[in-house]
């Protein structure tokens, strides 16, 4: 069979890859790839935002076994245009409004390439002084800018370090929080510690107990209400720490959260931090989503008590146009993570290690080698400076203000939930669908009937959600509060505008018409 490549015959191709870092090879390749992104981020719009393929599909269209001899780029270009992008969930779509999104920008990108083109392993200060020196400056920038308070920062007595997620971020702080613990009751009460946050807090905490060692029984899910907007309360929390110790347990981690993942909820932590440290646990505040607000002065009181915490993370690839992965974490004790996290062998000593005068941020992670994060955020700091970046994040605001405001008049609809931040959880009202389930007529006080009437609404909501995302125009996510099936309205997409949130608006209310005109 002929080369689809002609230009490119075996032998010439071969002889131009010999060298794998030849820069004029690099350079030709590296101009195609980015004008392949470019040319994808111009047609982003012509694809479905939700992936139509089928699960499989993509072994049926690709080789049984790796190629023997090499491949020209174009042809492989060809082949993720033909083959990878119909499987990709487009989640820098300007209708993309699932989940948390990933937020992009040239610069983000752009760093992302300088940290992968010098491709470090910067373990510790000497595998690459300016991987290390530019992860604790440019986390001092950013808890400034958050308004941490000092003893969060290098120029302080803390600390940050860029992980690669929350999971990672809560992980480390728990095993610190253990850790500290044990070292005052002694680790044969190991089995005895709780670790608490609501029904809400991420699933991740109760990953990370796991690895930790720790008992999952010991794992308090707090109930919260949609009557105090899902927050966990102060009281609520000290009720269950009196009860655990008067069983002979031990308190010793508390999650709390600035926007939770279901509704963007945001936990009081100062009074919550009033309770916790009555009984000398670790807390920490998990503000993946919602944390990069707190650059914006109108949002900075969401962690008003921040001060009387442990540790404080967020996520600078949701909502901080700073590709994945990006998980920003301060602690005020970097000590403890340290003592928990470090790791040492002879082939890793060194005179700087030595001398203490240099951070080493392999003992600050789970793992020993790390990627150049600090150098895409760094890009994305000084690309665009912090009022810029203020007003990206206000703009997102105000386009969910503009949806929340669609919703709100349309009277068949519903905000389930105050809106914080830049997400809308809506959903249309059981008392606009006309047809009456089971032939069970709703009257007031009739508790039966009304749980009737939520579950055909969630089935009805639930539908309308599968519906608006099989058309591929928009994509939405949803959760399930106090029983109520809530679609989750999020935006964030950095190419999003408000004529994206407006279509999407109008494809819900369609296929609400549609829907209706059929019961």
């Amino acid at each position: 069979m002929g080369s689809l490549y002609p230009h490119y015959e075996e032998e010439n191709y071969s002889s131009n890859t010999a060298n794998l870092l030849n820069p004029e090879e690099f350079r030709r390749q590296g101009h195609m790839i980015i004008d392949f992104i470019a040319d994808y981020y111009q047609n982003m719009e012509k694809y479905p935002v939700l992936s139509q393929v089928q699960p499989g599909y993509l072994a049926k269209l690709l080789p049984k076994s790796a190629p023997n001899i090499p491949e020209p780029i174009e042809a492989i270009l060809h082949d993720i245009q033909q083959y990878i992008i119909p499987g990709i969930t487009h989640w820098q779509s300007p209708n993309y409004f699932a989940y948390f999104h990933s937020s992009g920008s040239i610069a983000g990108f752009l760093g992302e390439v300088l940290s992968t083109g010098f491709n470090v392993v910067g373990f510790n200060w000497i595998s690459s002084p300016a991987a290390t020196e530019l992860e604790f400056v440019t986390m001092d920038w950013l808890g400034q800018m958050l308004g941490l308070p000092q003893s969060f920062l290098f120029s302080g007595t803390g600390g940050g370090v860029i992980q690669g997620t929350t999971c990672e971020a809560i992980l480390c702080t728990l095993v610190a929080a253990r850790d500290q613990m044990l070292a005052k009751v002694g680790r044969e009460n190991m089995g005895k510690l709780v670790f608490y946050g609501s029904d809400q807090t991420h699933c991740a905490l109760l990953k990370a107990a796991k690895v930790a060692g720790l008992e999952c029984k010991n794992f308090r899910s707090i109930k919260t209400m949609r009557s105090t907007a899902f927050q966990l309360s102060a009281e609520s929390l000290r009720t269950t720490i009196r009860l655990d110790v008067e069983a002979g347990l031990i308190p010793a981690f508390l999650c709390a959260t600035m926007g939770t993942t279901s509704t963007t909820a945001v936990d009081p932590i100062r009074s919550l931090s009033e309770v916790t440290k009555e009984y000398g646990m670790w807390i920490h505040v998990d503000a993946a989503y919602a944390g990069s607000a707190c650059i914006c002065p109108e949002y900075r009181h969401f962690i008003d008590g921040v001060e009387n915490v442990n540790s404080f993370s967020f996520n600078a690839h949701k909502w901080f146009f700073t590709t994945l992965d990006c998980c920003c974490l301060w602690v005020k004790d970097p000590g403890a993570l340290t003592k928990s996290l470090s790791s040492s062998a002879e082939y890793l000593k060194n005179n700087a290690s030595g001398s203490k005068q240099v951070v080493d941020y392999k003992d600050w992670q789970i793992t020993l080698s790390r990627r150049f994060r600090s150098m895409k955020l760094w890009l994305v700091l000084r690309s665009y400076g912090v009022e810029n970046l203020r007003n990206f994040l206000r703009s997102h605001v105000k386009m969910a203000i503009r949806f929340q405001q669609l919703v709100e008049s349309d009277n068949r609809f519903e905000v389930v939930v105050p809106r914080n931040f830049a997400m809308v959880c809506f959903r249309v009202l059981p008392t606009s669908l006309k047809k009456e389930p089971n032939g069970c007529k709703i009257e007031s006080g009739n508790i039966e009937a009304k749980l009737i009437d939520q579950e055909y609404a969630n089935d009805f909501n639930r539908n309308l959600l599968e519906t608006v995302n099989a058309s591929g125009k928009v994509f939405m996510t949803h959760t399930i509060v106090e029983g109520i099936y809530v679609i989750r309205f999020a935006v964030g997409a950095t190419l999003t505008e408000d004529k994206h949130v407006i279509k999407a608006w109008k494809v819900v209310q369609e296929t609400v018409d549609g829907m209706l005109a059929t019961i």
